[in-house]
C-alpha cells in the first residue's frame, strides 16, 4: 500500500462493480468491522442511487439564536442573506477544480432543518459532486427524487436554515452518522446504506472487495443459469475480473 494514495484516483476504482456490502466485507478483512458503517438511518432518498468519492466535509452546528422577526415583506427572499450578515456562515465550501467528491455534512444533532434541498443539492451535483451525505435532513424531496439528485440523509425536513443551523467549518474531521470522517476518506452509498473507507486502508480494502465482488458475481451467475434467468450486469463477473485483473 502506498503511503499517500490519491483519493480521487482510488475512488474511481471503487465506482466500478463494487457494492457497499462488498466494501463492508473488505473493511472486515482489515479489522475495521462496523467502525465505518454510518447509522442505517442515513439512507439514499431513491432506489438505484449509487456513488463513491472522496469526502469533502462540512461541520454544521445548531443555532442558539433566532432570526429577527417579523420580517418586512421586502426581506422575504433575503432570509439566507440576512443570516449570512448575522454570521451564520463562518466558512465557505470551495470545490473549484474538484470532480467526483462526496459532500459529508455533519449537523451536530440539530433539530429539523432542511440544510439540503432541491436547489442547492442540484447545484452541487452540477459543480461536480458525486453525492451528498448528511446525518441531518433534506427538504423538497419530491423534486430531489424527480431530479435524481444523489442525496443520502437521516430524515426529511421542512424548515430552512436561517435561525436553525450555522456552518461552522469545512474540510475538517467530522462525525456523521456515528462515524469519523476526514477530508479525503472514501465514502460510498447504495440502497444498503453508507460506508466510509479510511484513506490509509483504502487500497487494501479495494483488493479484498474486488475479489469478494467477483466471487459473488460468479456464484450468482451459476444460479442464474440454473434458474434460466437472463444474465444482467450484476452477474457479469468476467467484466469485473478484467477490470480488477491487476488486483487478483
Amino acid at each position: 500500500m502506498s503511503s499517500s494514495p490519491d483519493p480521487y484516483k482510488l475512488a474511481e476504482r471503487f465506482r466500478h462493480y463494487l457494492r457497499v456490502t462488498d466494501v463492508t466485507d473488505g473493511l472486515d478483512a482489515v479489522g475495521l468491522n462496523d467502525l465505518t458503517l454510518m447509522s442505517n438511518k442515513v439512507r439514499p432518498l431513491w432506489l438505484g442511487m449509487r456513488f463513491w468519492g472522496p469526502a469533502v466535509t462540512m461541520q454544521v452546528v445548531p443555532a442558539n439564536r433566532h432570526m429577527p422577526f417579523p420580517l418586512k415583506k421586502e426581506d422575504a427572499l433575503r432570509q439566507h442573506a440576512i443570516w449570512g450578515e448575522m454570521g451564520g456562515w463562518r466558512a465557505r465550501l470551495n470545490v473549484e477544480g474538484k470532480e467526483g467528491y462526496v459532500i459529508v455534512t455533519s449537523t451536530g444533532g440539530a433539530r429539523e432543518c432542511g440544510w439540503w434541498g432541491s436547489m442547492n443539492s442540484m447545484e452541487m451535483h452540477a459543480l461536480g459532486a458525486a453525492g451528498i451525505v448528511t446525518d441531518g435532513y433534506c427538504r423538497d424531496t419530491d423534486e430531489v427524487i424527480l431530479q435524481r439528485t444523489p442525496v443520502a440523509c437521516a430524515g426529511i425536513g421542512r424548515p430552512i436554515i436561517p435561525g436553525r443551523t450555522e456552518l461552522e467549518a469545512v474540510e475538517v474531521p467530522v462525525s456523521c452518522g456515528g462515524v469519523f470522517v476526514r477530508p479525503g476518506d472514501i465514502v460510498g452509498c447504495d440502497w444498503d446504506g453508507v460506508v466510509v473507507v479510511p484513506i490509509e486502508v483504502a487500497e487494501d480494502v479495494l483488493v479484498f472487495a474486488a475479489r469478494i465482488a467477483i466471487d459473488d458475481k460468479k456464484a450468482r451467475r451459476r444460479l442464474y443459469d440454473k434458474l434460466g434467468k437472463e444474465p444482467d450486469e450484476t452477474v457479469d463477473w468476467e467484466a469485473a475480473a478484467e477490470y480488477f485483473k491487476d488486483l487478483l
